[in-house]
């Protein structure tokens, strides 16, 4: 077969056909790794000071490459963030903020909130990054977790699923690959609430948000230190392979939390137990300025700065920023986050931090904190807090977290009170502080269109048809100088193709001159995919037969 796009694809090109990306003809394709832990916060590592357990893989990472202090998930759970991370786009933008909209969860689940299982119709242009790799000939996988909280599509992945693997691609091709570590995810606690633990209980460290002497406590804080333990040895694996196929130097590789910790008042929480995550970025050859840096990171910058060090400049839509590579922006001053529902309990929050400062507005506020997840009541560590809070046992600074009514707006220094326990909002000394943060997240709510105020029922009214998504017309296809030429009536939606035999997708970017007969369709987020067309083989010869 012949592909008249594929020369384009390696570089040739200066823009995208797509959203006027700009690509850097001359630009190295540097092999990307992401290795994803979920469900951590970054003051569970060595790395950030907490000597608990050694994690060998990831501190030898961790010396090869720079550790950043300041990295953030703009939604504390997965689904919201991992759109995020996806787009390059806040959650509360593409309507993602809600955990959960779309899913493979059983109807009922959907039924009991009142609401339809759905993908929301996200602004136009805005796609998932990896399409960009691809069009630029990345081989793209994913490991096996996807959960973007709309229904993903088949043109972001060569391959996706348990036995993704880079090692798939053609002889000479940049990849991209993401490895998703569940071992340390919050159902790991309970699952591994009887296992092998790696460190003593009796002398780790207890955060002072929990009860200090409580064995119920100690014994699953012991546990997420093992699965950590579990967690870095799968990752050493990954990195052995990756040195003895010599590929370890010439591989930027990424490893990050998806959001904070497993625990109460960690996972769902707009504190930064919550929202604050570990990062690990090693560049080509190990190089470095630093070993360490305090920059302000939020995951709306990670798919700009995968493209950025692919040499691709992201598309104007994407909000985030690149943080490093060819198209590097200036540091950023703020780091904004969300929490709206999760499973059934709405708490509708926004978050700003600017320096030292955190700024939380509650628009629920006589929600409790302390949600009432049925999904985290199977904790051992959350039953107790229950008990131990309806029986008036918890001490001033684990109690707060239950407390109603919430303040309307809460302030923290968060290099004197890192757990966000003493509210300043009140303060006269930080007047002006309140002010200025007041108005940047107001700003910012007005700036990203924030669908936080919108319900989910009239935000199934705006996207579905029916209870449904709309469906992609067919794409339009002609026949014209020996190469067919295809054309979607969405302008923004991305066209694929492949063989009848073949399991994954090429993306369309040029005319296609073919030989064997194939199918194409078009996709979009958040509509369903237009029916596929086939294209009959026009019996031309090439000497070169490279799809």
């Amino acid at each position: 077969m012949r592909y008249l796009g594929w020369v384009v694809c390696f570089g040739l090109s200066i823009v995208s056909c797509k959203n006027n990306v700009q690509i850097d003809k001359t630009e190295a394709r540097p092999n990307i790794i992401w290795l994803v832990a979920e469900d951590q916060s970054s003051e569970f590592f060595p790395m950030y000071g907490d000597s608990s357990i050694a994690l060998p893989n990831l501190e030898m990472l961790a010396k090869d490459g720079v550790v950043y202090d300041n990295a953030y998930a703009p939604v504390p759970v997965c689904a919201p963030a991992r759109s995020s991370l996806i787009t390059g786009m806040y959650p509360a933008t593409l309507g993602t903020h809600n955990m959960r909209t779309y899913s493979k969860t059983p109807k009922d689940y959907f039924d009991k909130l009142g609401i339809t299982n759905y993908s929301p119709i996200v602004p136009e242009g805005v796609r998932m990054f990896t399409e960009y790799l691809r069009e630029v000939g990345y081989y793209t996988t994913n490991n096996s977790k996807e959960d973007y909280n709309f229904r993903g599509l088949d043109s972001a992945w060569d391959i996706s699923g348990s036995k993704a693997q880079w090692t798939g691609r053609k002889e000479g091709q940049p990849f991209f690959a993401v490895y998703n570590f569940g071992v340390c995810h919050e159902s790991g606690i309970w699952k591994h609430t009887d296992s092998e633990k790696f460190v003593n209980r009796d002398s780790i460290p207890v955060p002072p948000i929990f009860p200090q002497n409580d064995t119920v406590i100690r014994n699953d804080l012991a546990t997420n230190y093992s699965n950590l333990k579990r967690m870095d040895n799968q990752i050493g694996s990954l990195l052995k392979e990756l040195k003895e196929s010599g590929m370890y130097d010439n591989t930027i590789i990424f490893f990050y939390g998806d959001h904070g910790g497993p625990f109460p008042r960690y996972k769902r929480a707009l504190y930064e137990t919550g929202l604050r995550v570990p990062l690990i970025v090693k560049f080509l050859g190990n190089k470095k300025q630093a070993d360490r840096s305090s920059d302000f990171i939020s995951f709306v910058d990670f798919a700009p700065s995968v493209l950025s060090l692919a040499g691709i400049k992201a598309p104007q839509i994407m909000q985030g920023m690149a943080r490093f590579g060819k198209y590097e922006a200036p540091k950023r001053e703020y780091i904004f986050s969300t929490s709206d529902r999760f499973d059934g309990n709405v708490d509708r929050i926004r978050a700003v931090r600017y320096g030292k400062y955190k700024y939380i507005r509650n628009f629920n506020i006589n929600t409790s904190n302390a949600l009432d997840v049925a999904y985290r009541m199977q904790m051992p560590m959350m039953r107790q807090l229950k008990k131990l809070h309806e029986e008036n046992q918890l001490d001033e600074n684990a109690a707060k977290w239950f407390h109603t009514p919430k303040p309307v707006e809460e302030l923290y220094n968060l290099e004197e009170d890192p757990y966000e326990l003493h509210n300043m909002a009140a303060s006269e000394d930080l007047v002006a502080t309140l002010d200025h943060l007041r108005s940047a997240l107001d700003n910012w709510m007005v700036e990203i269109n924030d669908l936080g105020n919108t319900t989910e029922k009239e935000l199934n009214a705006r996207w579905l048809i029916n209870g449904k998504a709309p469906k992609l017309n067919p794409i339009q296809f002609e026949l014209k100088n020996k190469v067919y030429i295809l054309k979607s009536d969405k302008k923004d939606a991305t066209i694929i193709w492949r063989y009848p035999s073949q399991k994954n997708w090429n993306i369309y970017t040029q005319p296609l001159a073919i030989d064997s007969t194939v199918v194409a369709k078009s996709v979009r987020i958040g509509f369903q995919d237009s029916d596929v067309v086939t294209l009959q083989a026009q019996n031309l010869k090439s000497k070169n037969n490279t799809p």
